[in-house]
């Protein structure tokens, strides 16, 4: 099972504001990514936070993008890729994944990652955090961009007198 062996964070983010970007392919499993997000949120104290839908995965990065630059503490991701018989699962899990990955680091946001890049539909159901499902991802990146949020809050860059490169 991936899972195994991941941490077991406790985290506290009342006062911060978290956006949920969620894909709308495969309804059941985004239902339970969802659902997960949701119970995290709520079980972390976020009493700010907005849910966006989009299309699919490959529009993810730039709703979070978005949502980044919108003054949010957090985004989270959510969104499933099933291997199909054509090249296009690697197309999207790559743009996805690189596109989430440039808006964390150019924004300085924390992105969580909830998308589930699956061989088959029984593996996304068994993450999607349905009853039943051995993982519950909508929850576990949930945590995980809060947490980060939060390790981030009191991350100062040192100020500087003049912008870089100038004498």
């Amino acid at each position: 099972m991936s899972g195994h062996g991941s941490p077991t964070l406790t985290v506290d983010g009342s006062g911060l504001r978290v956006a949920v970007v969620a894909a709308s392919w495969h309804e059941p499993v985004m239902d339970g990514l969802l659902d997960g997000a949701r119970r995290a949120l709520a079980d972390s104290g976020v009493e700010q936070s907005l849910t966006l839908r989009v299309p699919g995965t490959f529009e993810l990065p730039v709703a979070a993008s978005r949502l980044a630059g919108a003054g949010f503490d957090a985004v989270v991701a959510l969104g499933v890729v099933v291997r199909g018989g054509t090249p296009h699962f690697e197309y999207v899990c790559q743009a996805a994944t690189s596109g989430l990955t440039d808006v964390a680091v150019r924004t300085g946001v924390p992105v969580g990652f909830g998308v589930l890049t699956c061989d088959d539909d029984k593996q996304a159901l068994d993450r999607a955090g349905l009853p039943g499902s051995h993982e519950d991802k909508g929850y576990e990146a949930t945590v995980a961009a809060i947490s980060t949020a939060l390790t981030l809050r009191d991350v100062r860059l040192p100020e500087t007198s003049s912008p870089v490169g100038a004498p």
